[in-house]
């Protein structure tokens, strides 16, 4: 994973960034014995190789923490990790566990090139609790457990609360499937606020692993160009058929030549609006 991401910062913009999302998984023999195999997630499932032993420092049942070690990998290999951000899912995969709480969230890492890069704050900016209330401020400062201090200078003023606040880094997102998919796939949900903060429109999205084509569904929705690369040709194919119809639904064909929504090169699946 750190070769395939080294890869992708040398293709990157200087100024572009990287969302990474993996779910987690438990240390298991070949067996299972005395460990649970992978995680039960939605989106970016480890599958424990029970071919093998359980490796070095790992205990049957230990969670491994995958997505932090390759997060803290990939920030030795060069990127700056600037923010985890929690999935957390309302409707989690149920689990038939009765030693722990059923899991039910999941990472999505923010990584970037360079210390400074794109980001569009304003574009993914939360609804306010109290946007738009009027608060009287009489110019102090609360402190716990002192006297209220005055600012120098300052004055009692009204103050309009802002419209919006700064996106969050929890993200309560609730599991979408698709029917076309046997694997677990990811909501567009948790990709548009990537897509928008990370990519300016008329910018371009590259998905290294792209399955379902979920990414490019909702990159191209949004009026950015998308790549994606995929080694399976089956899934190719599938994220092919859902962008061509996501772009043109009442004009694309699954085995049209056409060249409408999207075509495939090589394994990529190109689109723009």
């Amino acid at each position: 994973m750190v070769g395939v991401f080294r890869e992708v910062r040398r293709v990157l913009r200087d100024d572009g960034t990287c969302w990474m999302n993996m779910g987690d998984g438990y240390a298991a023999t070949t067996k299972g014995a005395g460990g649970e195999g992978k995680q039960h997630t939605n989106a970016g499932s480890v599958f424990v190789d029970r071919s093998h032993s359980i490796p070095d420092g790992l205990k049957p049942k230990d969670l491994i923490g995958q997505p932090w070690r390759l997060a803290f990998a990939l920030q030795d290999d060069g990127w700056w990790l600037r923010s985890d951000i929690v999935w957390s899912k309302p409707n989690p995969m149920p689990e038939s566990v009765t030693d722990r709480p059923t899991k039910s969230h999941e990472y999505v890492f923010l990584l970037s090139k360079s210390a400074r890069y794109y980001y569009d704050a304003e574009a993914v900016r939360e609804d306010a609790i109290h946007a738009g209330r009027v608060v009287s401020y009489d110019g102090t400062q609360k402190n716990t457990g002192h006297e209220n201090q005055r600012y120098p200078g300052a004055k009692p003023r009204d103050i309009t609360v802002a419209p919006g606040r700064n996106l969050r880094d929890v993200w309560t997102i609730a599991t979408q499937p698709f029917p076309e998919a046997h694997f677990a796939t990811y909501p567009e949900a948790l990709v548009r606020p990537c897509v928008m903060a990370g990519c300016p429109i008329g910018g371009l999205v590259l998905d290294p692993f792209s399955g379902s084509g979920t990414t490019g569904v909702v990159a191209c929705g949004l009026g950015r160009d998308y790549i994606g690369i995929e080694l399976n040709p089956e899934y190719a194919a599938m994220s092919e058929r859902r962008i061509g119809r996501a772009l043109r639904p009442n004009t694309y064909a699954d085995q049209s030549d056409d060249g409408a929504g999207a075509t495939l090169f090589n394994g990529e699946a190109r689109c723009s609006t």
